[in-house]
């Protein structure tokens, strides 16, 4: 985030909503978190962009569809050093793939539902916190004079300049809304033709991507391919059994029972490695 903030502050939210019903009803949302401080509400796109370049912002609830600038010009235009957050607000699921392209940290369908918006928020709050403590983390190393290679080496301070882009979340179209699931959250993924079946927490979402793509964007070190239609999260493993021509059953924590073919016998030593 901009400026000095601690972790401590609150929460600088702006709110940019044509709609008049839907901008009272979220702002009366946001004003009853003691951790936000709703900062600025805005109804219009040319509106929000003056705001966003005079005031310094943690958080932008954005509706998409607004006339005269809509919410994707807007974040253009500010840039993303300036907007903080972004959670995009829609009463349609057609802009979601377009949102999570630009990096926006969630998606809100109208009529907002009251235990979704309190899930999002919570989850933008710890998305701030989280910045600010790794720049704070940044100001510390600056403060005690460590060289780059120091810093690198103290554990927590600062990740390693370049390390892996890995997928952080999945898009999941459902009736009705647009959901995101955080990829440590699926407990296997398994292929279904052109799509595949992600499991996760007893629940089952469909993905219209191939297994082999999805794959490449997955950790490796968490996401192990243990046959040609399997993806295993390692952490979700519980043990291991083997059976006949070197093949493995893999048993994980809710009792859900895959099997490790021979071709991937390799992926034994990394899963006995994790777990």
């Amino acid at each position: 985030m901009r400026g000095a903030s601690t972790a401590l502050e609150p929460i600088r939210v702006l709110l940019v909503e044509p709609e008049r019903a839907t901008r009272q009803g979220l702002g009366l949302l946001l004003a009853e978190d003691p951790e936000v401080e709703l900062v600025g509400v805005c109804a219009s796109g040319p509106e929000a962009l003056r705001f966003l370049r005079q005031h310094s912002i943690d958080v932008v609830f954005l509706d998409v569809e607004m006339s005269g600038m809509d919410g994707f010009q807007v974040l253009r235009e500010a840039g993303s050093e300036r907007t903080g957050a972004i959670i995009f607000v829609s009463a349609a699921t057609t802009h979601a793939l377009k949102a999570f392209e630009v990096h926006a940290l969630d998606y809100l369908l109208k009529p907002i539902d009251d235990e979704r918006f309190t899930q999002v928020l919570a989850r933008a709050k710890d998305h701030v916190r989280s910045e600010r403590i790794q720049v704070l983390a940044r100001q510390l190393v600056g403060l005690l004079g460590m060289t780059p290679g120091a810093a690198l080496a103290t554990p927590s301070l600062v990740p390693p300049p370049c390390a892996p882009h890995h997928l952080e979340r999945l898009v999941l179209k459902e009736v009705g809304r647009v959901a995101f699931l955080p990829v440590g959250e699926v407990d296997w993924v398994e292929a279904e033709d052109y799509y595949v079946q992600v499991h996760a927490g007893g629940r089952t979402h469909l993905l219209r991507q191939s297994l082999r793509k999805l794959e490449a964007r997955l950790d490796p070190h968490q996401f192990v391919r243990i046959h040609r239609s399997t993806i295993v999260n390692v952490h979700r493993v519980r043990e291991m059994r083997p059976l006949f021509h070197g093949e493995y059953q893999v048993i994980l924590r809710d009792g859900t029972c895959l099997k490790l073919s021979r071709s991937y016998r390799q992926r034994v030593d990394v899963l006995l490695g994790v777990v």
